[in-house]
């Protein structure tokens, strides 16, 4: 990790390496990833089946698309009853907090007959995409299907690609089945994501598409919003750690190199005030990657993208912290709470010692899936409010709207359309 004192011209220097991993910059896939989506649209199963077996090896007919009940019961079979409990536990965790974030229809009336109002109600269908290979996350296929659930959406779709064997994982399966998934099908990259757009024979269409995924997936999703709505673009993991003289060294590398093991393109950031934590906080780094499995891809991930910011007050790190705007935001100071009162910017805040972020990725129940590459600026983790659609209404009696005919139709005419002018003016003839 890179070791810099805090200032203006510091801090945009690595704001512009790490906004530099945006997926929707690698322009060379793209030409790809149209092409693929394209098939699928013209061809349907048919370009589907020909894209698995050129990328994930597997020959199947479309009949053998669709994951079976037997499947899933043989998943079951093939887990640690140990790992299917805790599945079970995070997942009643997830769907309390989500439950939590239902809102209400409304109605206001006024004594004229002016009626508005406000109607909120989910997407009909939603799809959920699951990486496979390594990267095999059954934590992210709750994050995905328990919102959409708690939100009420008919139709949630998995798709996931099939292993060599023709199988999807077990525990992707069992975790979707714990979830409330209807429906899942053993299909992945970007014409998975271009299935769940367009539909094809086998596939359905969805309105709603969320979910990680590699290059291609996100430049898929990219493509394809407006035909139907994303989550978000999502970019690689991002940790960033607000300490100060009383945090453990060793907790603040431990939660630091949790993010770095993701993938060598992972950010993770450390901004303190204090210049002796940071120099332990960089030796426990040490110690701990000379016994981790995912030691390269952890010293990729800090040689690229990791920094040590030494600042010289709170304040500073405070405003560091919402100009890069972390995908994850650990607090770990005399009065977290206090701190956290400043933070503008954050996908998800870890308050305190015992708040480590994989708690968050796993079992606490808030999403874990959060916008990344600074896009927590505007953008806020997925949850109920994804699924969902704002209706307005709006009645107006007679009396309400001859009060305020002429206030529209000055509007109307002053930007040149009579038309609406005149939708108005007939209803007083």
């Amino acid at each position: 990790m890179k070791t810099v004192r805090l200032t203006e011209a510091s801090r945009d220097r690595a704001l512009e390496k790490l906004i530099g991993r945006d997926p929707s910059g690698y322009n060379e896939y793209e030409a790809t990833v149209r092409e693929i989506i394209e098939a699928v649209r013209r061809e349907g199963d048919a370009a589907l089946l020909r894209y698995t077996e050129k990328f994930d090896g597997v020959t199947m007919t479309a009949r053998d698309m669709r994951v079976t009940r037997q499947e899933i019961d043989e998943a079951y079979a093939q887990l640690d009853s140990a790992l299917i409990e805790v599945m079970k536990r995070a997942a009643a965790n997830i769907r309390d907090f989500h439950e939590k974030q239902k809102k209400q229809s409304w109605i206001t009336t006024r004594a004229d007959g002016v009626i508005l109002g406000q109607k909120i109600a989910p997407v009909a269908s939603s799809g959920c995409y699951v990486p496979g290979g390594r990267a095999v996350y059954p934590s992210s296929v709750l994050m995905n299907i328990i919102p959409a659930k708690a939100a009420g959406v008919e139709r949630i779709v998995m798709v996931t690609p099939p292993g060599k064997d023709g199988r999807a994982a077990a525990a992707a399966l069992a975790a979707a089945d714990i979830a409330g998934v209807d429906e899942i099908y053993k299909v992945g990259g970007a014409q998975a994501i271009a299935a769940l757009a367009y539909g094809t024979e086998t596939v359905p269409r969805v309105d709603m598409i969320t979910g990680p995924g590699n290059i291609f997936v996100a430049l898929a999703k990219k493509a394809c919003f407006g035909v139907t709505g994303i989550d978000s673009v999502a970019g690689p993991s991002e940790i960033l750690v607000i300490a100060d003289e009383t945090a453990d060294p060793r907790y603040v590398a431990a939660d630091l190199l949790s993010q770095a093991e993701h993938d060598p393109m992972a950010s993770a950031i450390l901004l303190t005030t204090d210049e002796k934590l940071a120099e332990a906080v960089g030796r426990e780094i040490e110690d701990f990657l000379s016994v981790l499995e995912r030691h390269e891809i952890i010293r990729q991930s800090l040689d690229n993208y990791g920094y040590i910011f030494i600042g010289d007050s709170m304040q500073d790190l405070i405003d560091a912290a919402n100009v890069i705007a972390s995908e994850h935001l650990e607090i770990l100071t005399r009065d977290p709470w206090q701190v956290m009162t400043g933070i503008r910017n954050a996908g998800a805040i870890f308050l305190g010692s015992y708040s480590s972020e994989p708690l968050g990725d796993y079992y606490a129940g808030p999403n874990h899936i959060l916008p990344t590459n600074g896009t927590a600026r505007f953008f806020s983790p997925l949850g109920v409010d994804t699924f969902m659609k704002r209706t307005s209404l709006i009645s107006y009696s007679r009396e309400a709207l001859e009060k305020v005919s002429d206030d529209i139709q000055t509007f109307a005419k002053a930007e040149g359309l009579t038309a609406h002018a005149n939708s108005i003016r007939v209803r007083f003839e």
